[in-house]
């Protein structure tokens, strides 16, 4: 039979201009594409089998296409075989089979059937690199995870599909990373960074996602039988950045959950997104391992945003004072030092720290608040000096946030010797650590400043998870108790009375000053004094005052 050119070239172009708007190898038009061409060759099947590497360039993934539909039966013995590799590595293999009972293919014929695999192979390609073009705009473009745009697209599919109801939505950051950054190395840290997401991938579906935000930032959506294993996850896990020196790093994160409710389908993926923030930046401020979103949680939301846009006007225009909090030897009664606390006067009321400190110590803004008080600290005791007072030695408060600042010894002293304040008048309380990381760096800021004959005093003391890690390998001057260690009534926890008792002796026996905080009723004063802890502080005795009323309080220094 003679080859017809005209008809052979007809189905080619129909062929072609028919791929070039398929978006999808598997796509049905294909076969309608080709049911001519293998109809005039005589080709019973088309058969594709593509073998794409893995990420991690082991083993490889196949999926088998089969293109054209049976016309017929066809012959297995026969068939053509033809390989072609993409890029690097990824692999297709085209098989052609002929109709049952028909001669062999001429020379002619197979010519063509070269040619057919060549336009399926075009067109795969076409696809292929189409599909990479996509996934680059939904991956990130510092590590190999999803971006955001893969997670508004995920979510907004669900919703079309009346599926959200089925999911968690989650935004998560990493604990203190950018110190982990700084002692690990930068390579190390991104190694756990991306160890940790991917090993909490590798455990949802295809209908799931671990999406980047930015930073170390995250947004996840899992199904909601998932919940319990990813809120335990994020709890803390041992990676390893070095498995050669079986080196590893406990990382966790702080975490922001929104249930969706099955009533959520007509919402937006921004308002899912909006609401797992809303409970993420809660979670930060009450420095809680996790907080699920509910409509309660925009009141305080609210107060919180009052807060941040407030802040600088009011450091601007010094509506935050100063507050003295006496400290009392417990032998004679009399004042010996106090503790500088903030207020905030606003709109003619006085608030309490609790209600603008949590906020700001989610960024660097608690570090502008803490200079400001130990520079009005400053200037109060420059003029206590010049006015002939008797001095106490007064303590100021350093937020954790300042343990990322290289420069902090140089700041403090810069203020400090500006008002040119004898050194002995002054001791910086530090809260305890939670990470080895932060713990060499308070280690050095604890040294530096006693160095220049700064005392410091560890606040919070029994708080921690390190305190006695604390003590030994630092030597700090004071250690202050915490008032949750202080029996509240008669026959209150008797174990936290043992540890108090130890406490005490421990302090004593380190050659460590010991102020008892949270002091509020005589019974603890009774009982301090029986275990020899001499210094307290608390409403008991005074409440922290003004600057004018403390500085009445100051006449009574060394009076009975």
């Amino acid at each position: 039979m003679a080859f017809d050119y005209k008809v052979y070239m007809e189905s080619v172009e129909r062929f072609m201009m028919l791929t070039e708007q398929i978006e999808r190898v598997e796509a049905p038009e294909v076969n309608d594409a080709l049911a001519d061409i293998c109809r005039f060759l005589r080709i019973g099947r088309v058969e594709a089998s593509f073998y794409d590497m893995l990420s991690d360039g082991i083993g490889e993934e196949e999926r088998i296409v089969q293109y054209s539909l049976r016309q017929g039966e066809y012959d297995e013995a026969n068939v053509i075989t033809i390989k072609e590799v993409f890029g690097e590595g990824d692999t297709v293999y085209y098989r052609f089979y002929p109709k049952a009972g028909e001669s062999a293919w001429s020379g002619i014929e197979l010519d063509k059937i070269a040619v057919v695999e060549k336009m399926l192979f075009r067109f795969n390609q076409r696809v292929k690199f189409m599909h990479l073009a996509e996934e680059m705009k939904l991956r990130d473009h510092q590590m190999p995870v999803w971006n955001i745009t893969y997670f508004m697209r995920l979510a907004e599919r669900q919703m079309k599909e009346r599926q959200i109801g089925r999911y968690v939505a989650c935004s998560f950051n990493m604990r203190r990373f950018s110190t982990v950054n700084r002692v690990l190395g930068r390579d190390n840290g991104t190694k756990v960074m991306l160890a940790f997401v991917k090993n909490l991938e590798d455990e949802f579906s295809q209908e799931e996602c671990v999406c980047r935000v930015g930073g170390d930032s995250f947004l996840a959506l899992f199904c909601k039988e998932k919940l319990d294993f990813v809120m335990e996850y994020l709890q803390g896990m041992d990676i390893f950045y070095d498995e050669a020196e079986n080196k590893k790093i406990c990382v966790s994160a702080i975490a922001g959950y929104y249930v969706i409710p099955d009533n959520d389908a007509a919402r937006l993926p921004n308002d899912i997104m909006d609401k797992t923030a809303s409970a993420l930046k809660m979670a930060r401020t009450a420095k809680a391992p996790y907080v699920f979103y509910n409509e309660a949680l925009m009141e305080r939301i609210d107060r919180i945003k009052q807060v941040e846009a407030n802040f600088q006007k009011a450091l601007d225009e010094q509506e935050f004072l100063v507050y003295y909090q006496p400290k009392v030897d417990l032998k004679e009664y009399r004042l010996v030092g106090a503790e500088a606390l903030c207020r905030w006067m606003k709109d003619g009321k006085v608030l309490s720290p609790d209600n603008f400190i949590p906020v700001l110590e989610q960024d660097n803004a608690i570090c502008e608040l803490d200079f400001y008080v130990l520079e009005h600290v400053c200037k109060d005791m420059r003029r206590w000096i010049e006015e002939g007072r008797e001095m106490v030695r007064v303590s100021v408060n350093l937020s954790r946030r300042h343990l990322e600042d290289s420069d902090l010894l140089d700041h403090i002293f810069s203020i400090i010797d500006a008002y040119r304040i004898p050194h002995q008048y002054l001791e910086i309380e530090l809260t305890e650590t939670t990470t080895d990381v932060e713990f060499k760096d308070l280690k050095r800021i604890v040294g530096g400043l006693q160095t220049r004959g700064i005392r410091t005093s560890v606040d919070d003391f029994g708080v921690g998870y390190s305190s006695l890690n604390l003590i030994e390998e630092m030597s700090w001057n004071v250690l202050k108790v915490d008032k949750s260690f202080l029996p509240q009534k008669e026959g209150g926890d008797a174990r936290k009375f043992v540890m108090f008792q130890h406490i005490i002796a421990l302090a004593q026996n380190l050659g460590l000053e010991c102020i008892a905080e949270g002091v509020e009723n005589l019974e603890q004063v009774r009982i301090l004094k029986e275990n020899n802890c001499f210094l307290a502080q608390g409403f008991y005795f005074d409440r922290p005052l003004p600057v004018e009323e403390f500085e009445k309080r100051m006449q009574m220094v060394g009076k009975a």
